[in-house]
């Protein structure tokens, strides 16, 4: 059996393993933040790391590291890695495929090449959705020190669970592991699906990422008060859902008019009490927007200020959180060129391409010239149990993956 086949197996084989863990009714994935199949998944890692001859350990977050100790014990790491949660009935691939890729490649570096020159952490970050608390990029974000010093006693699960007595559940935020936040990384390289069906499309194998989106998160509450759906005339209700559907009108509509690439989406809602006979008294509900430009979303956000000045009243208030605000950023182009090369030398079809979703590379590229790699996704299906990549591409991206790091830790 040649390399390319071996690792076509064994990334096939570990996706699937790994696929069992928080697996829903339709064969979808579930692993939320500080959540007992989270723990597991974690867990499960660490114990690949070990089968792989690399040192594992955890940091006071929970992000879980494999490390293959490099000969310059001096010199900045290379970090490589994706991220280990999901979206609620999200798809087996979307992280997770990234945290092994990383794994086996290192593995056939340590094997083809023996010991780094620099060493190398493979990591699977506990989080990067924003599924569970309003708190996306929690694994890297601490990793980069964007949540030091931080309050968070009051982020609370749409079901109420704390954050800080969910992290603690499972021995995180203690003091009992190494600190998050460090100081020592060189370089971040992320492999994942693309997350849209640019690759699909166009019959093409890699991606090799120019930059990442910026994108903004909001929680909105409207609040008027409950009464009865028969008795209360409508000149005298304080309708909360009345206002909140006028508001996500002009929301949508503004992202819609702004530019093609402007995409905004409310993605949850919560309506209190929820009963057909009865005037909603609370309406909550998220808004996320996205855009290559800083100046586009700025400008977005004075209007939606604008909205809720104009929308709010006497009988009816808003209340705006922004919870998350996450620049665009660019990727190293000296690190793309590399991937571009190894591609061309391979025949592969590729292209460059920007980013409309978020990822860990947004975050570390920000402090470290970061690579961020993409392979094709089935009709551009992610976040659902549908989600697809052929075996042929996750070893296109393995392979990708590898002459990177090799470039950054033994050259």
């Amino acid at each position: 059996m040649t390399n390319n086949q071996q690792t076509l197996s064994a990334i096939t084989t570990l996706i699937e393993q790994m696929a069992q863990i928080g697996k829903t009714s339709d064969g979808g994935v579930t692993r939320l933040l500080y959540t007992s199949d989270w723990f597991k998944a974690q867990q499960e890692i660490s114990d690949l790391f070990q089968t792989h001859q690399l040192k594992t350990f955890f940091d006071d977050s929970g992000n879980v590291y494999g490390r293959a100790e490099g000969k310059a014990a001096a010199e900045p790491v290379i970090l490589t890695g994706s991220h280990i949660d999901t979206v609620i009935n999200g798809g087996k691939y979307d992280g997770t495929y990234g945290v092994l890729a990383s794994l086996l490649a290192v593995s056939e570096l340590l094997e083809e090449h023996g010991q780094p020159q620099k060493t190398i952490d493979v990591v699977s970050f506990c989080e990067e959705e924003g599924s569970r608390f309003p708190l996306n990029f929690w694994g890297s974000g601490s990793v980069t020190g964007i949540h030091t010093g931080k309050d968070y006693s009051d982020v609370l699960a749409a079901d109420g669970t704390a954050f800080t007595e969910a992290k603690a559940q499972y021995g995180f935020g203690q003091g009992d592991y190494l600190p998050a936040e460090r100081t020592d990384i060189g370089a971040f390289v992320e492999l994942h699906i693309e997350q849209g069906a640019i690759l699909a499309d166009a019959g093409e194998s890699l991606g090799i990422v120019k930059g990442i989106v910026g994108q903004k998160r909001f929680i909105f509450t409207v609040t008027g008060e409950s009464n009865h759906a028969g008795t209360t005339p409508m000149h005298k209700r304080r309708d909360a859902m009345a206002v909140a559907t006028e508001l996500i009108h002009k929301l949508i509509e503004t992202g819609r008019k702004t530019d093609v690439s402007f995409v905004a989406t409310v993605g949850q809602m919560m309506v209190e009490p929820n009963t057909p006979n009865v005037i909603p008294g609370k309406v909550t509900f998220t808004l996320d927007v996205r855009h290559p430009s800083k100046e586009a979303l700025v400008t977005y956000h004075s209007k939606i200020n604008g909205f809720v000045d104009q929308l709010r009243t006497a009988d009816v208030d808003i209340a705006v959180n922004h919870y998350s605000d996450v620049a665009p950023v660019a990727m190293s182009e000296k690190l793309a060129a590399r991937a571009y090369e190894h591609a061309q030398a391979k025949g592969l079809k590729s292209r460059y391409m920007y980013s409309g979703a978020g990822h860990d590379a947004q975050i570390l590229g920000s402090v470290v010239p970061t690579c961020l790699l993409f392979v094709p996704s089935k009709n551009g299906i992610s976040h659902s149990p549908h989600e697809y990549t052929k075996p042929e591409d996750l070893q296109i991206g393995v392979d990708a993956l590898k002459q990177v790091i090799y470039e950054l830790a033994y050259t």
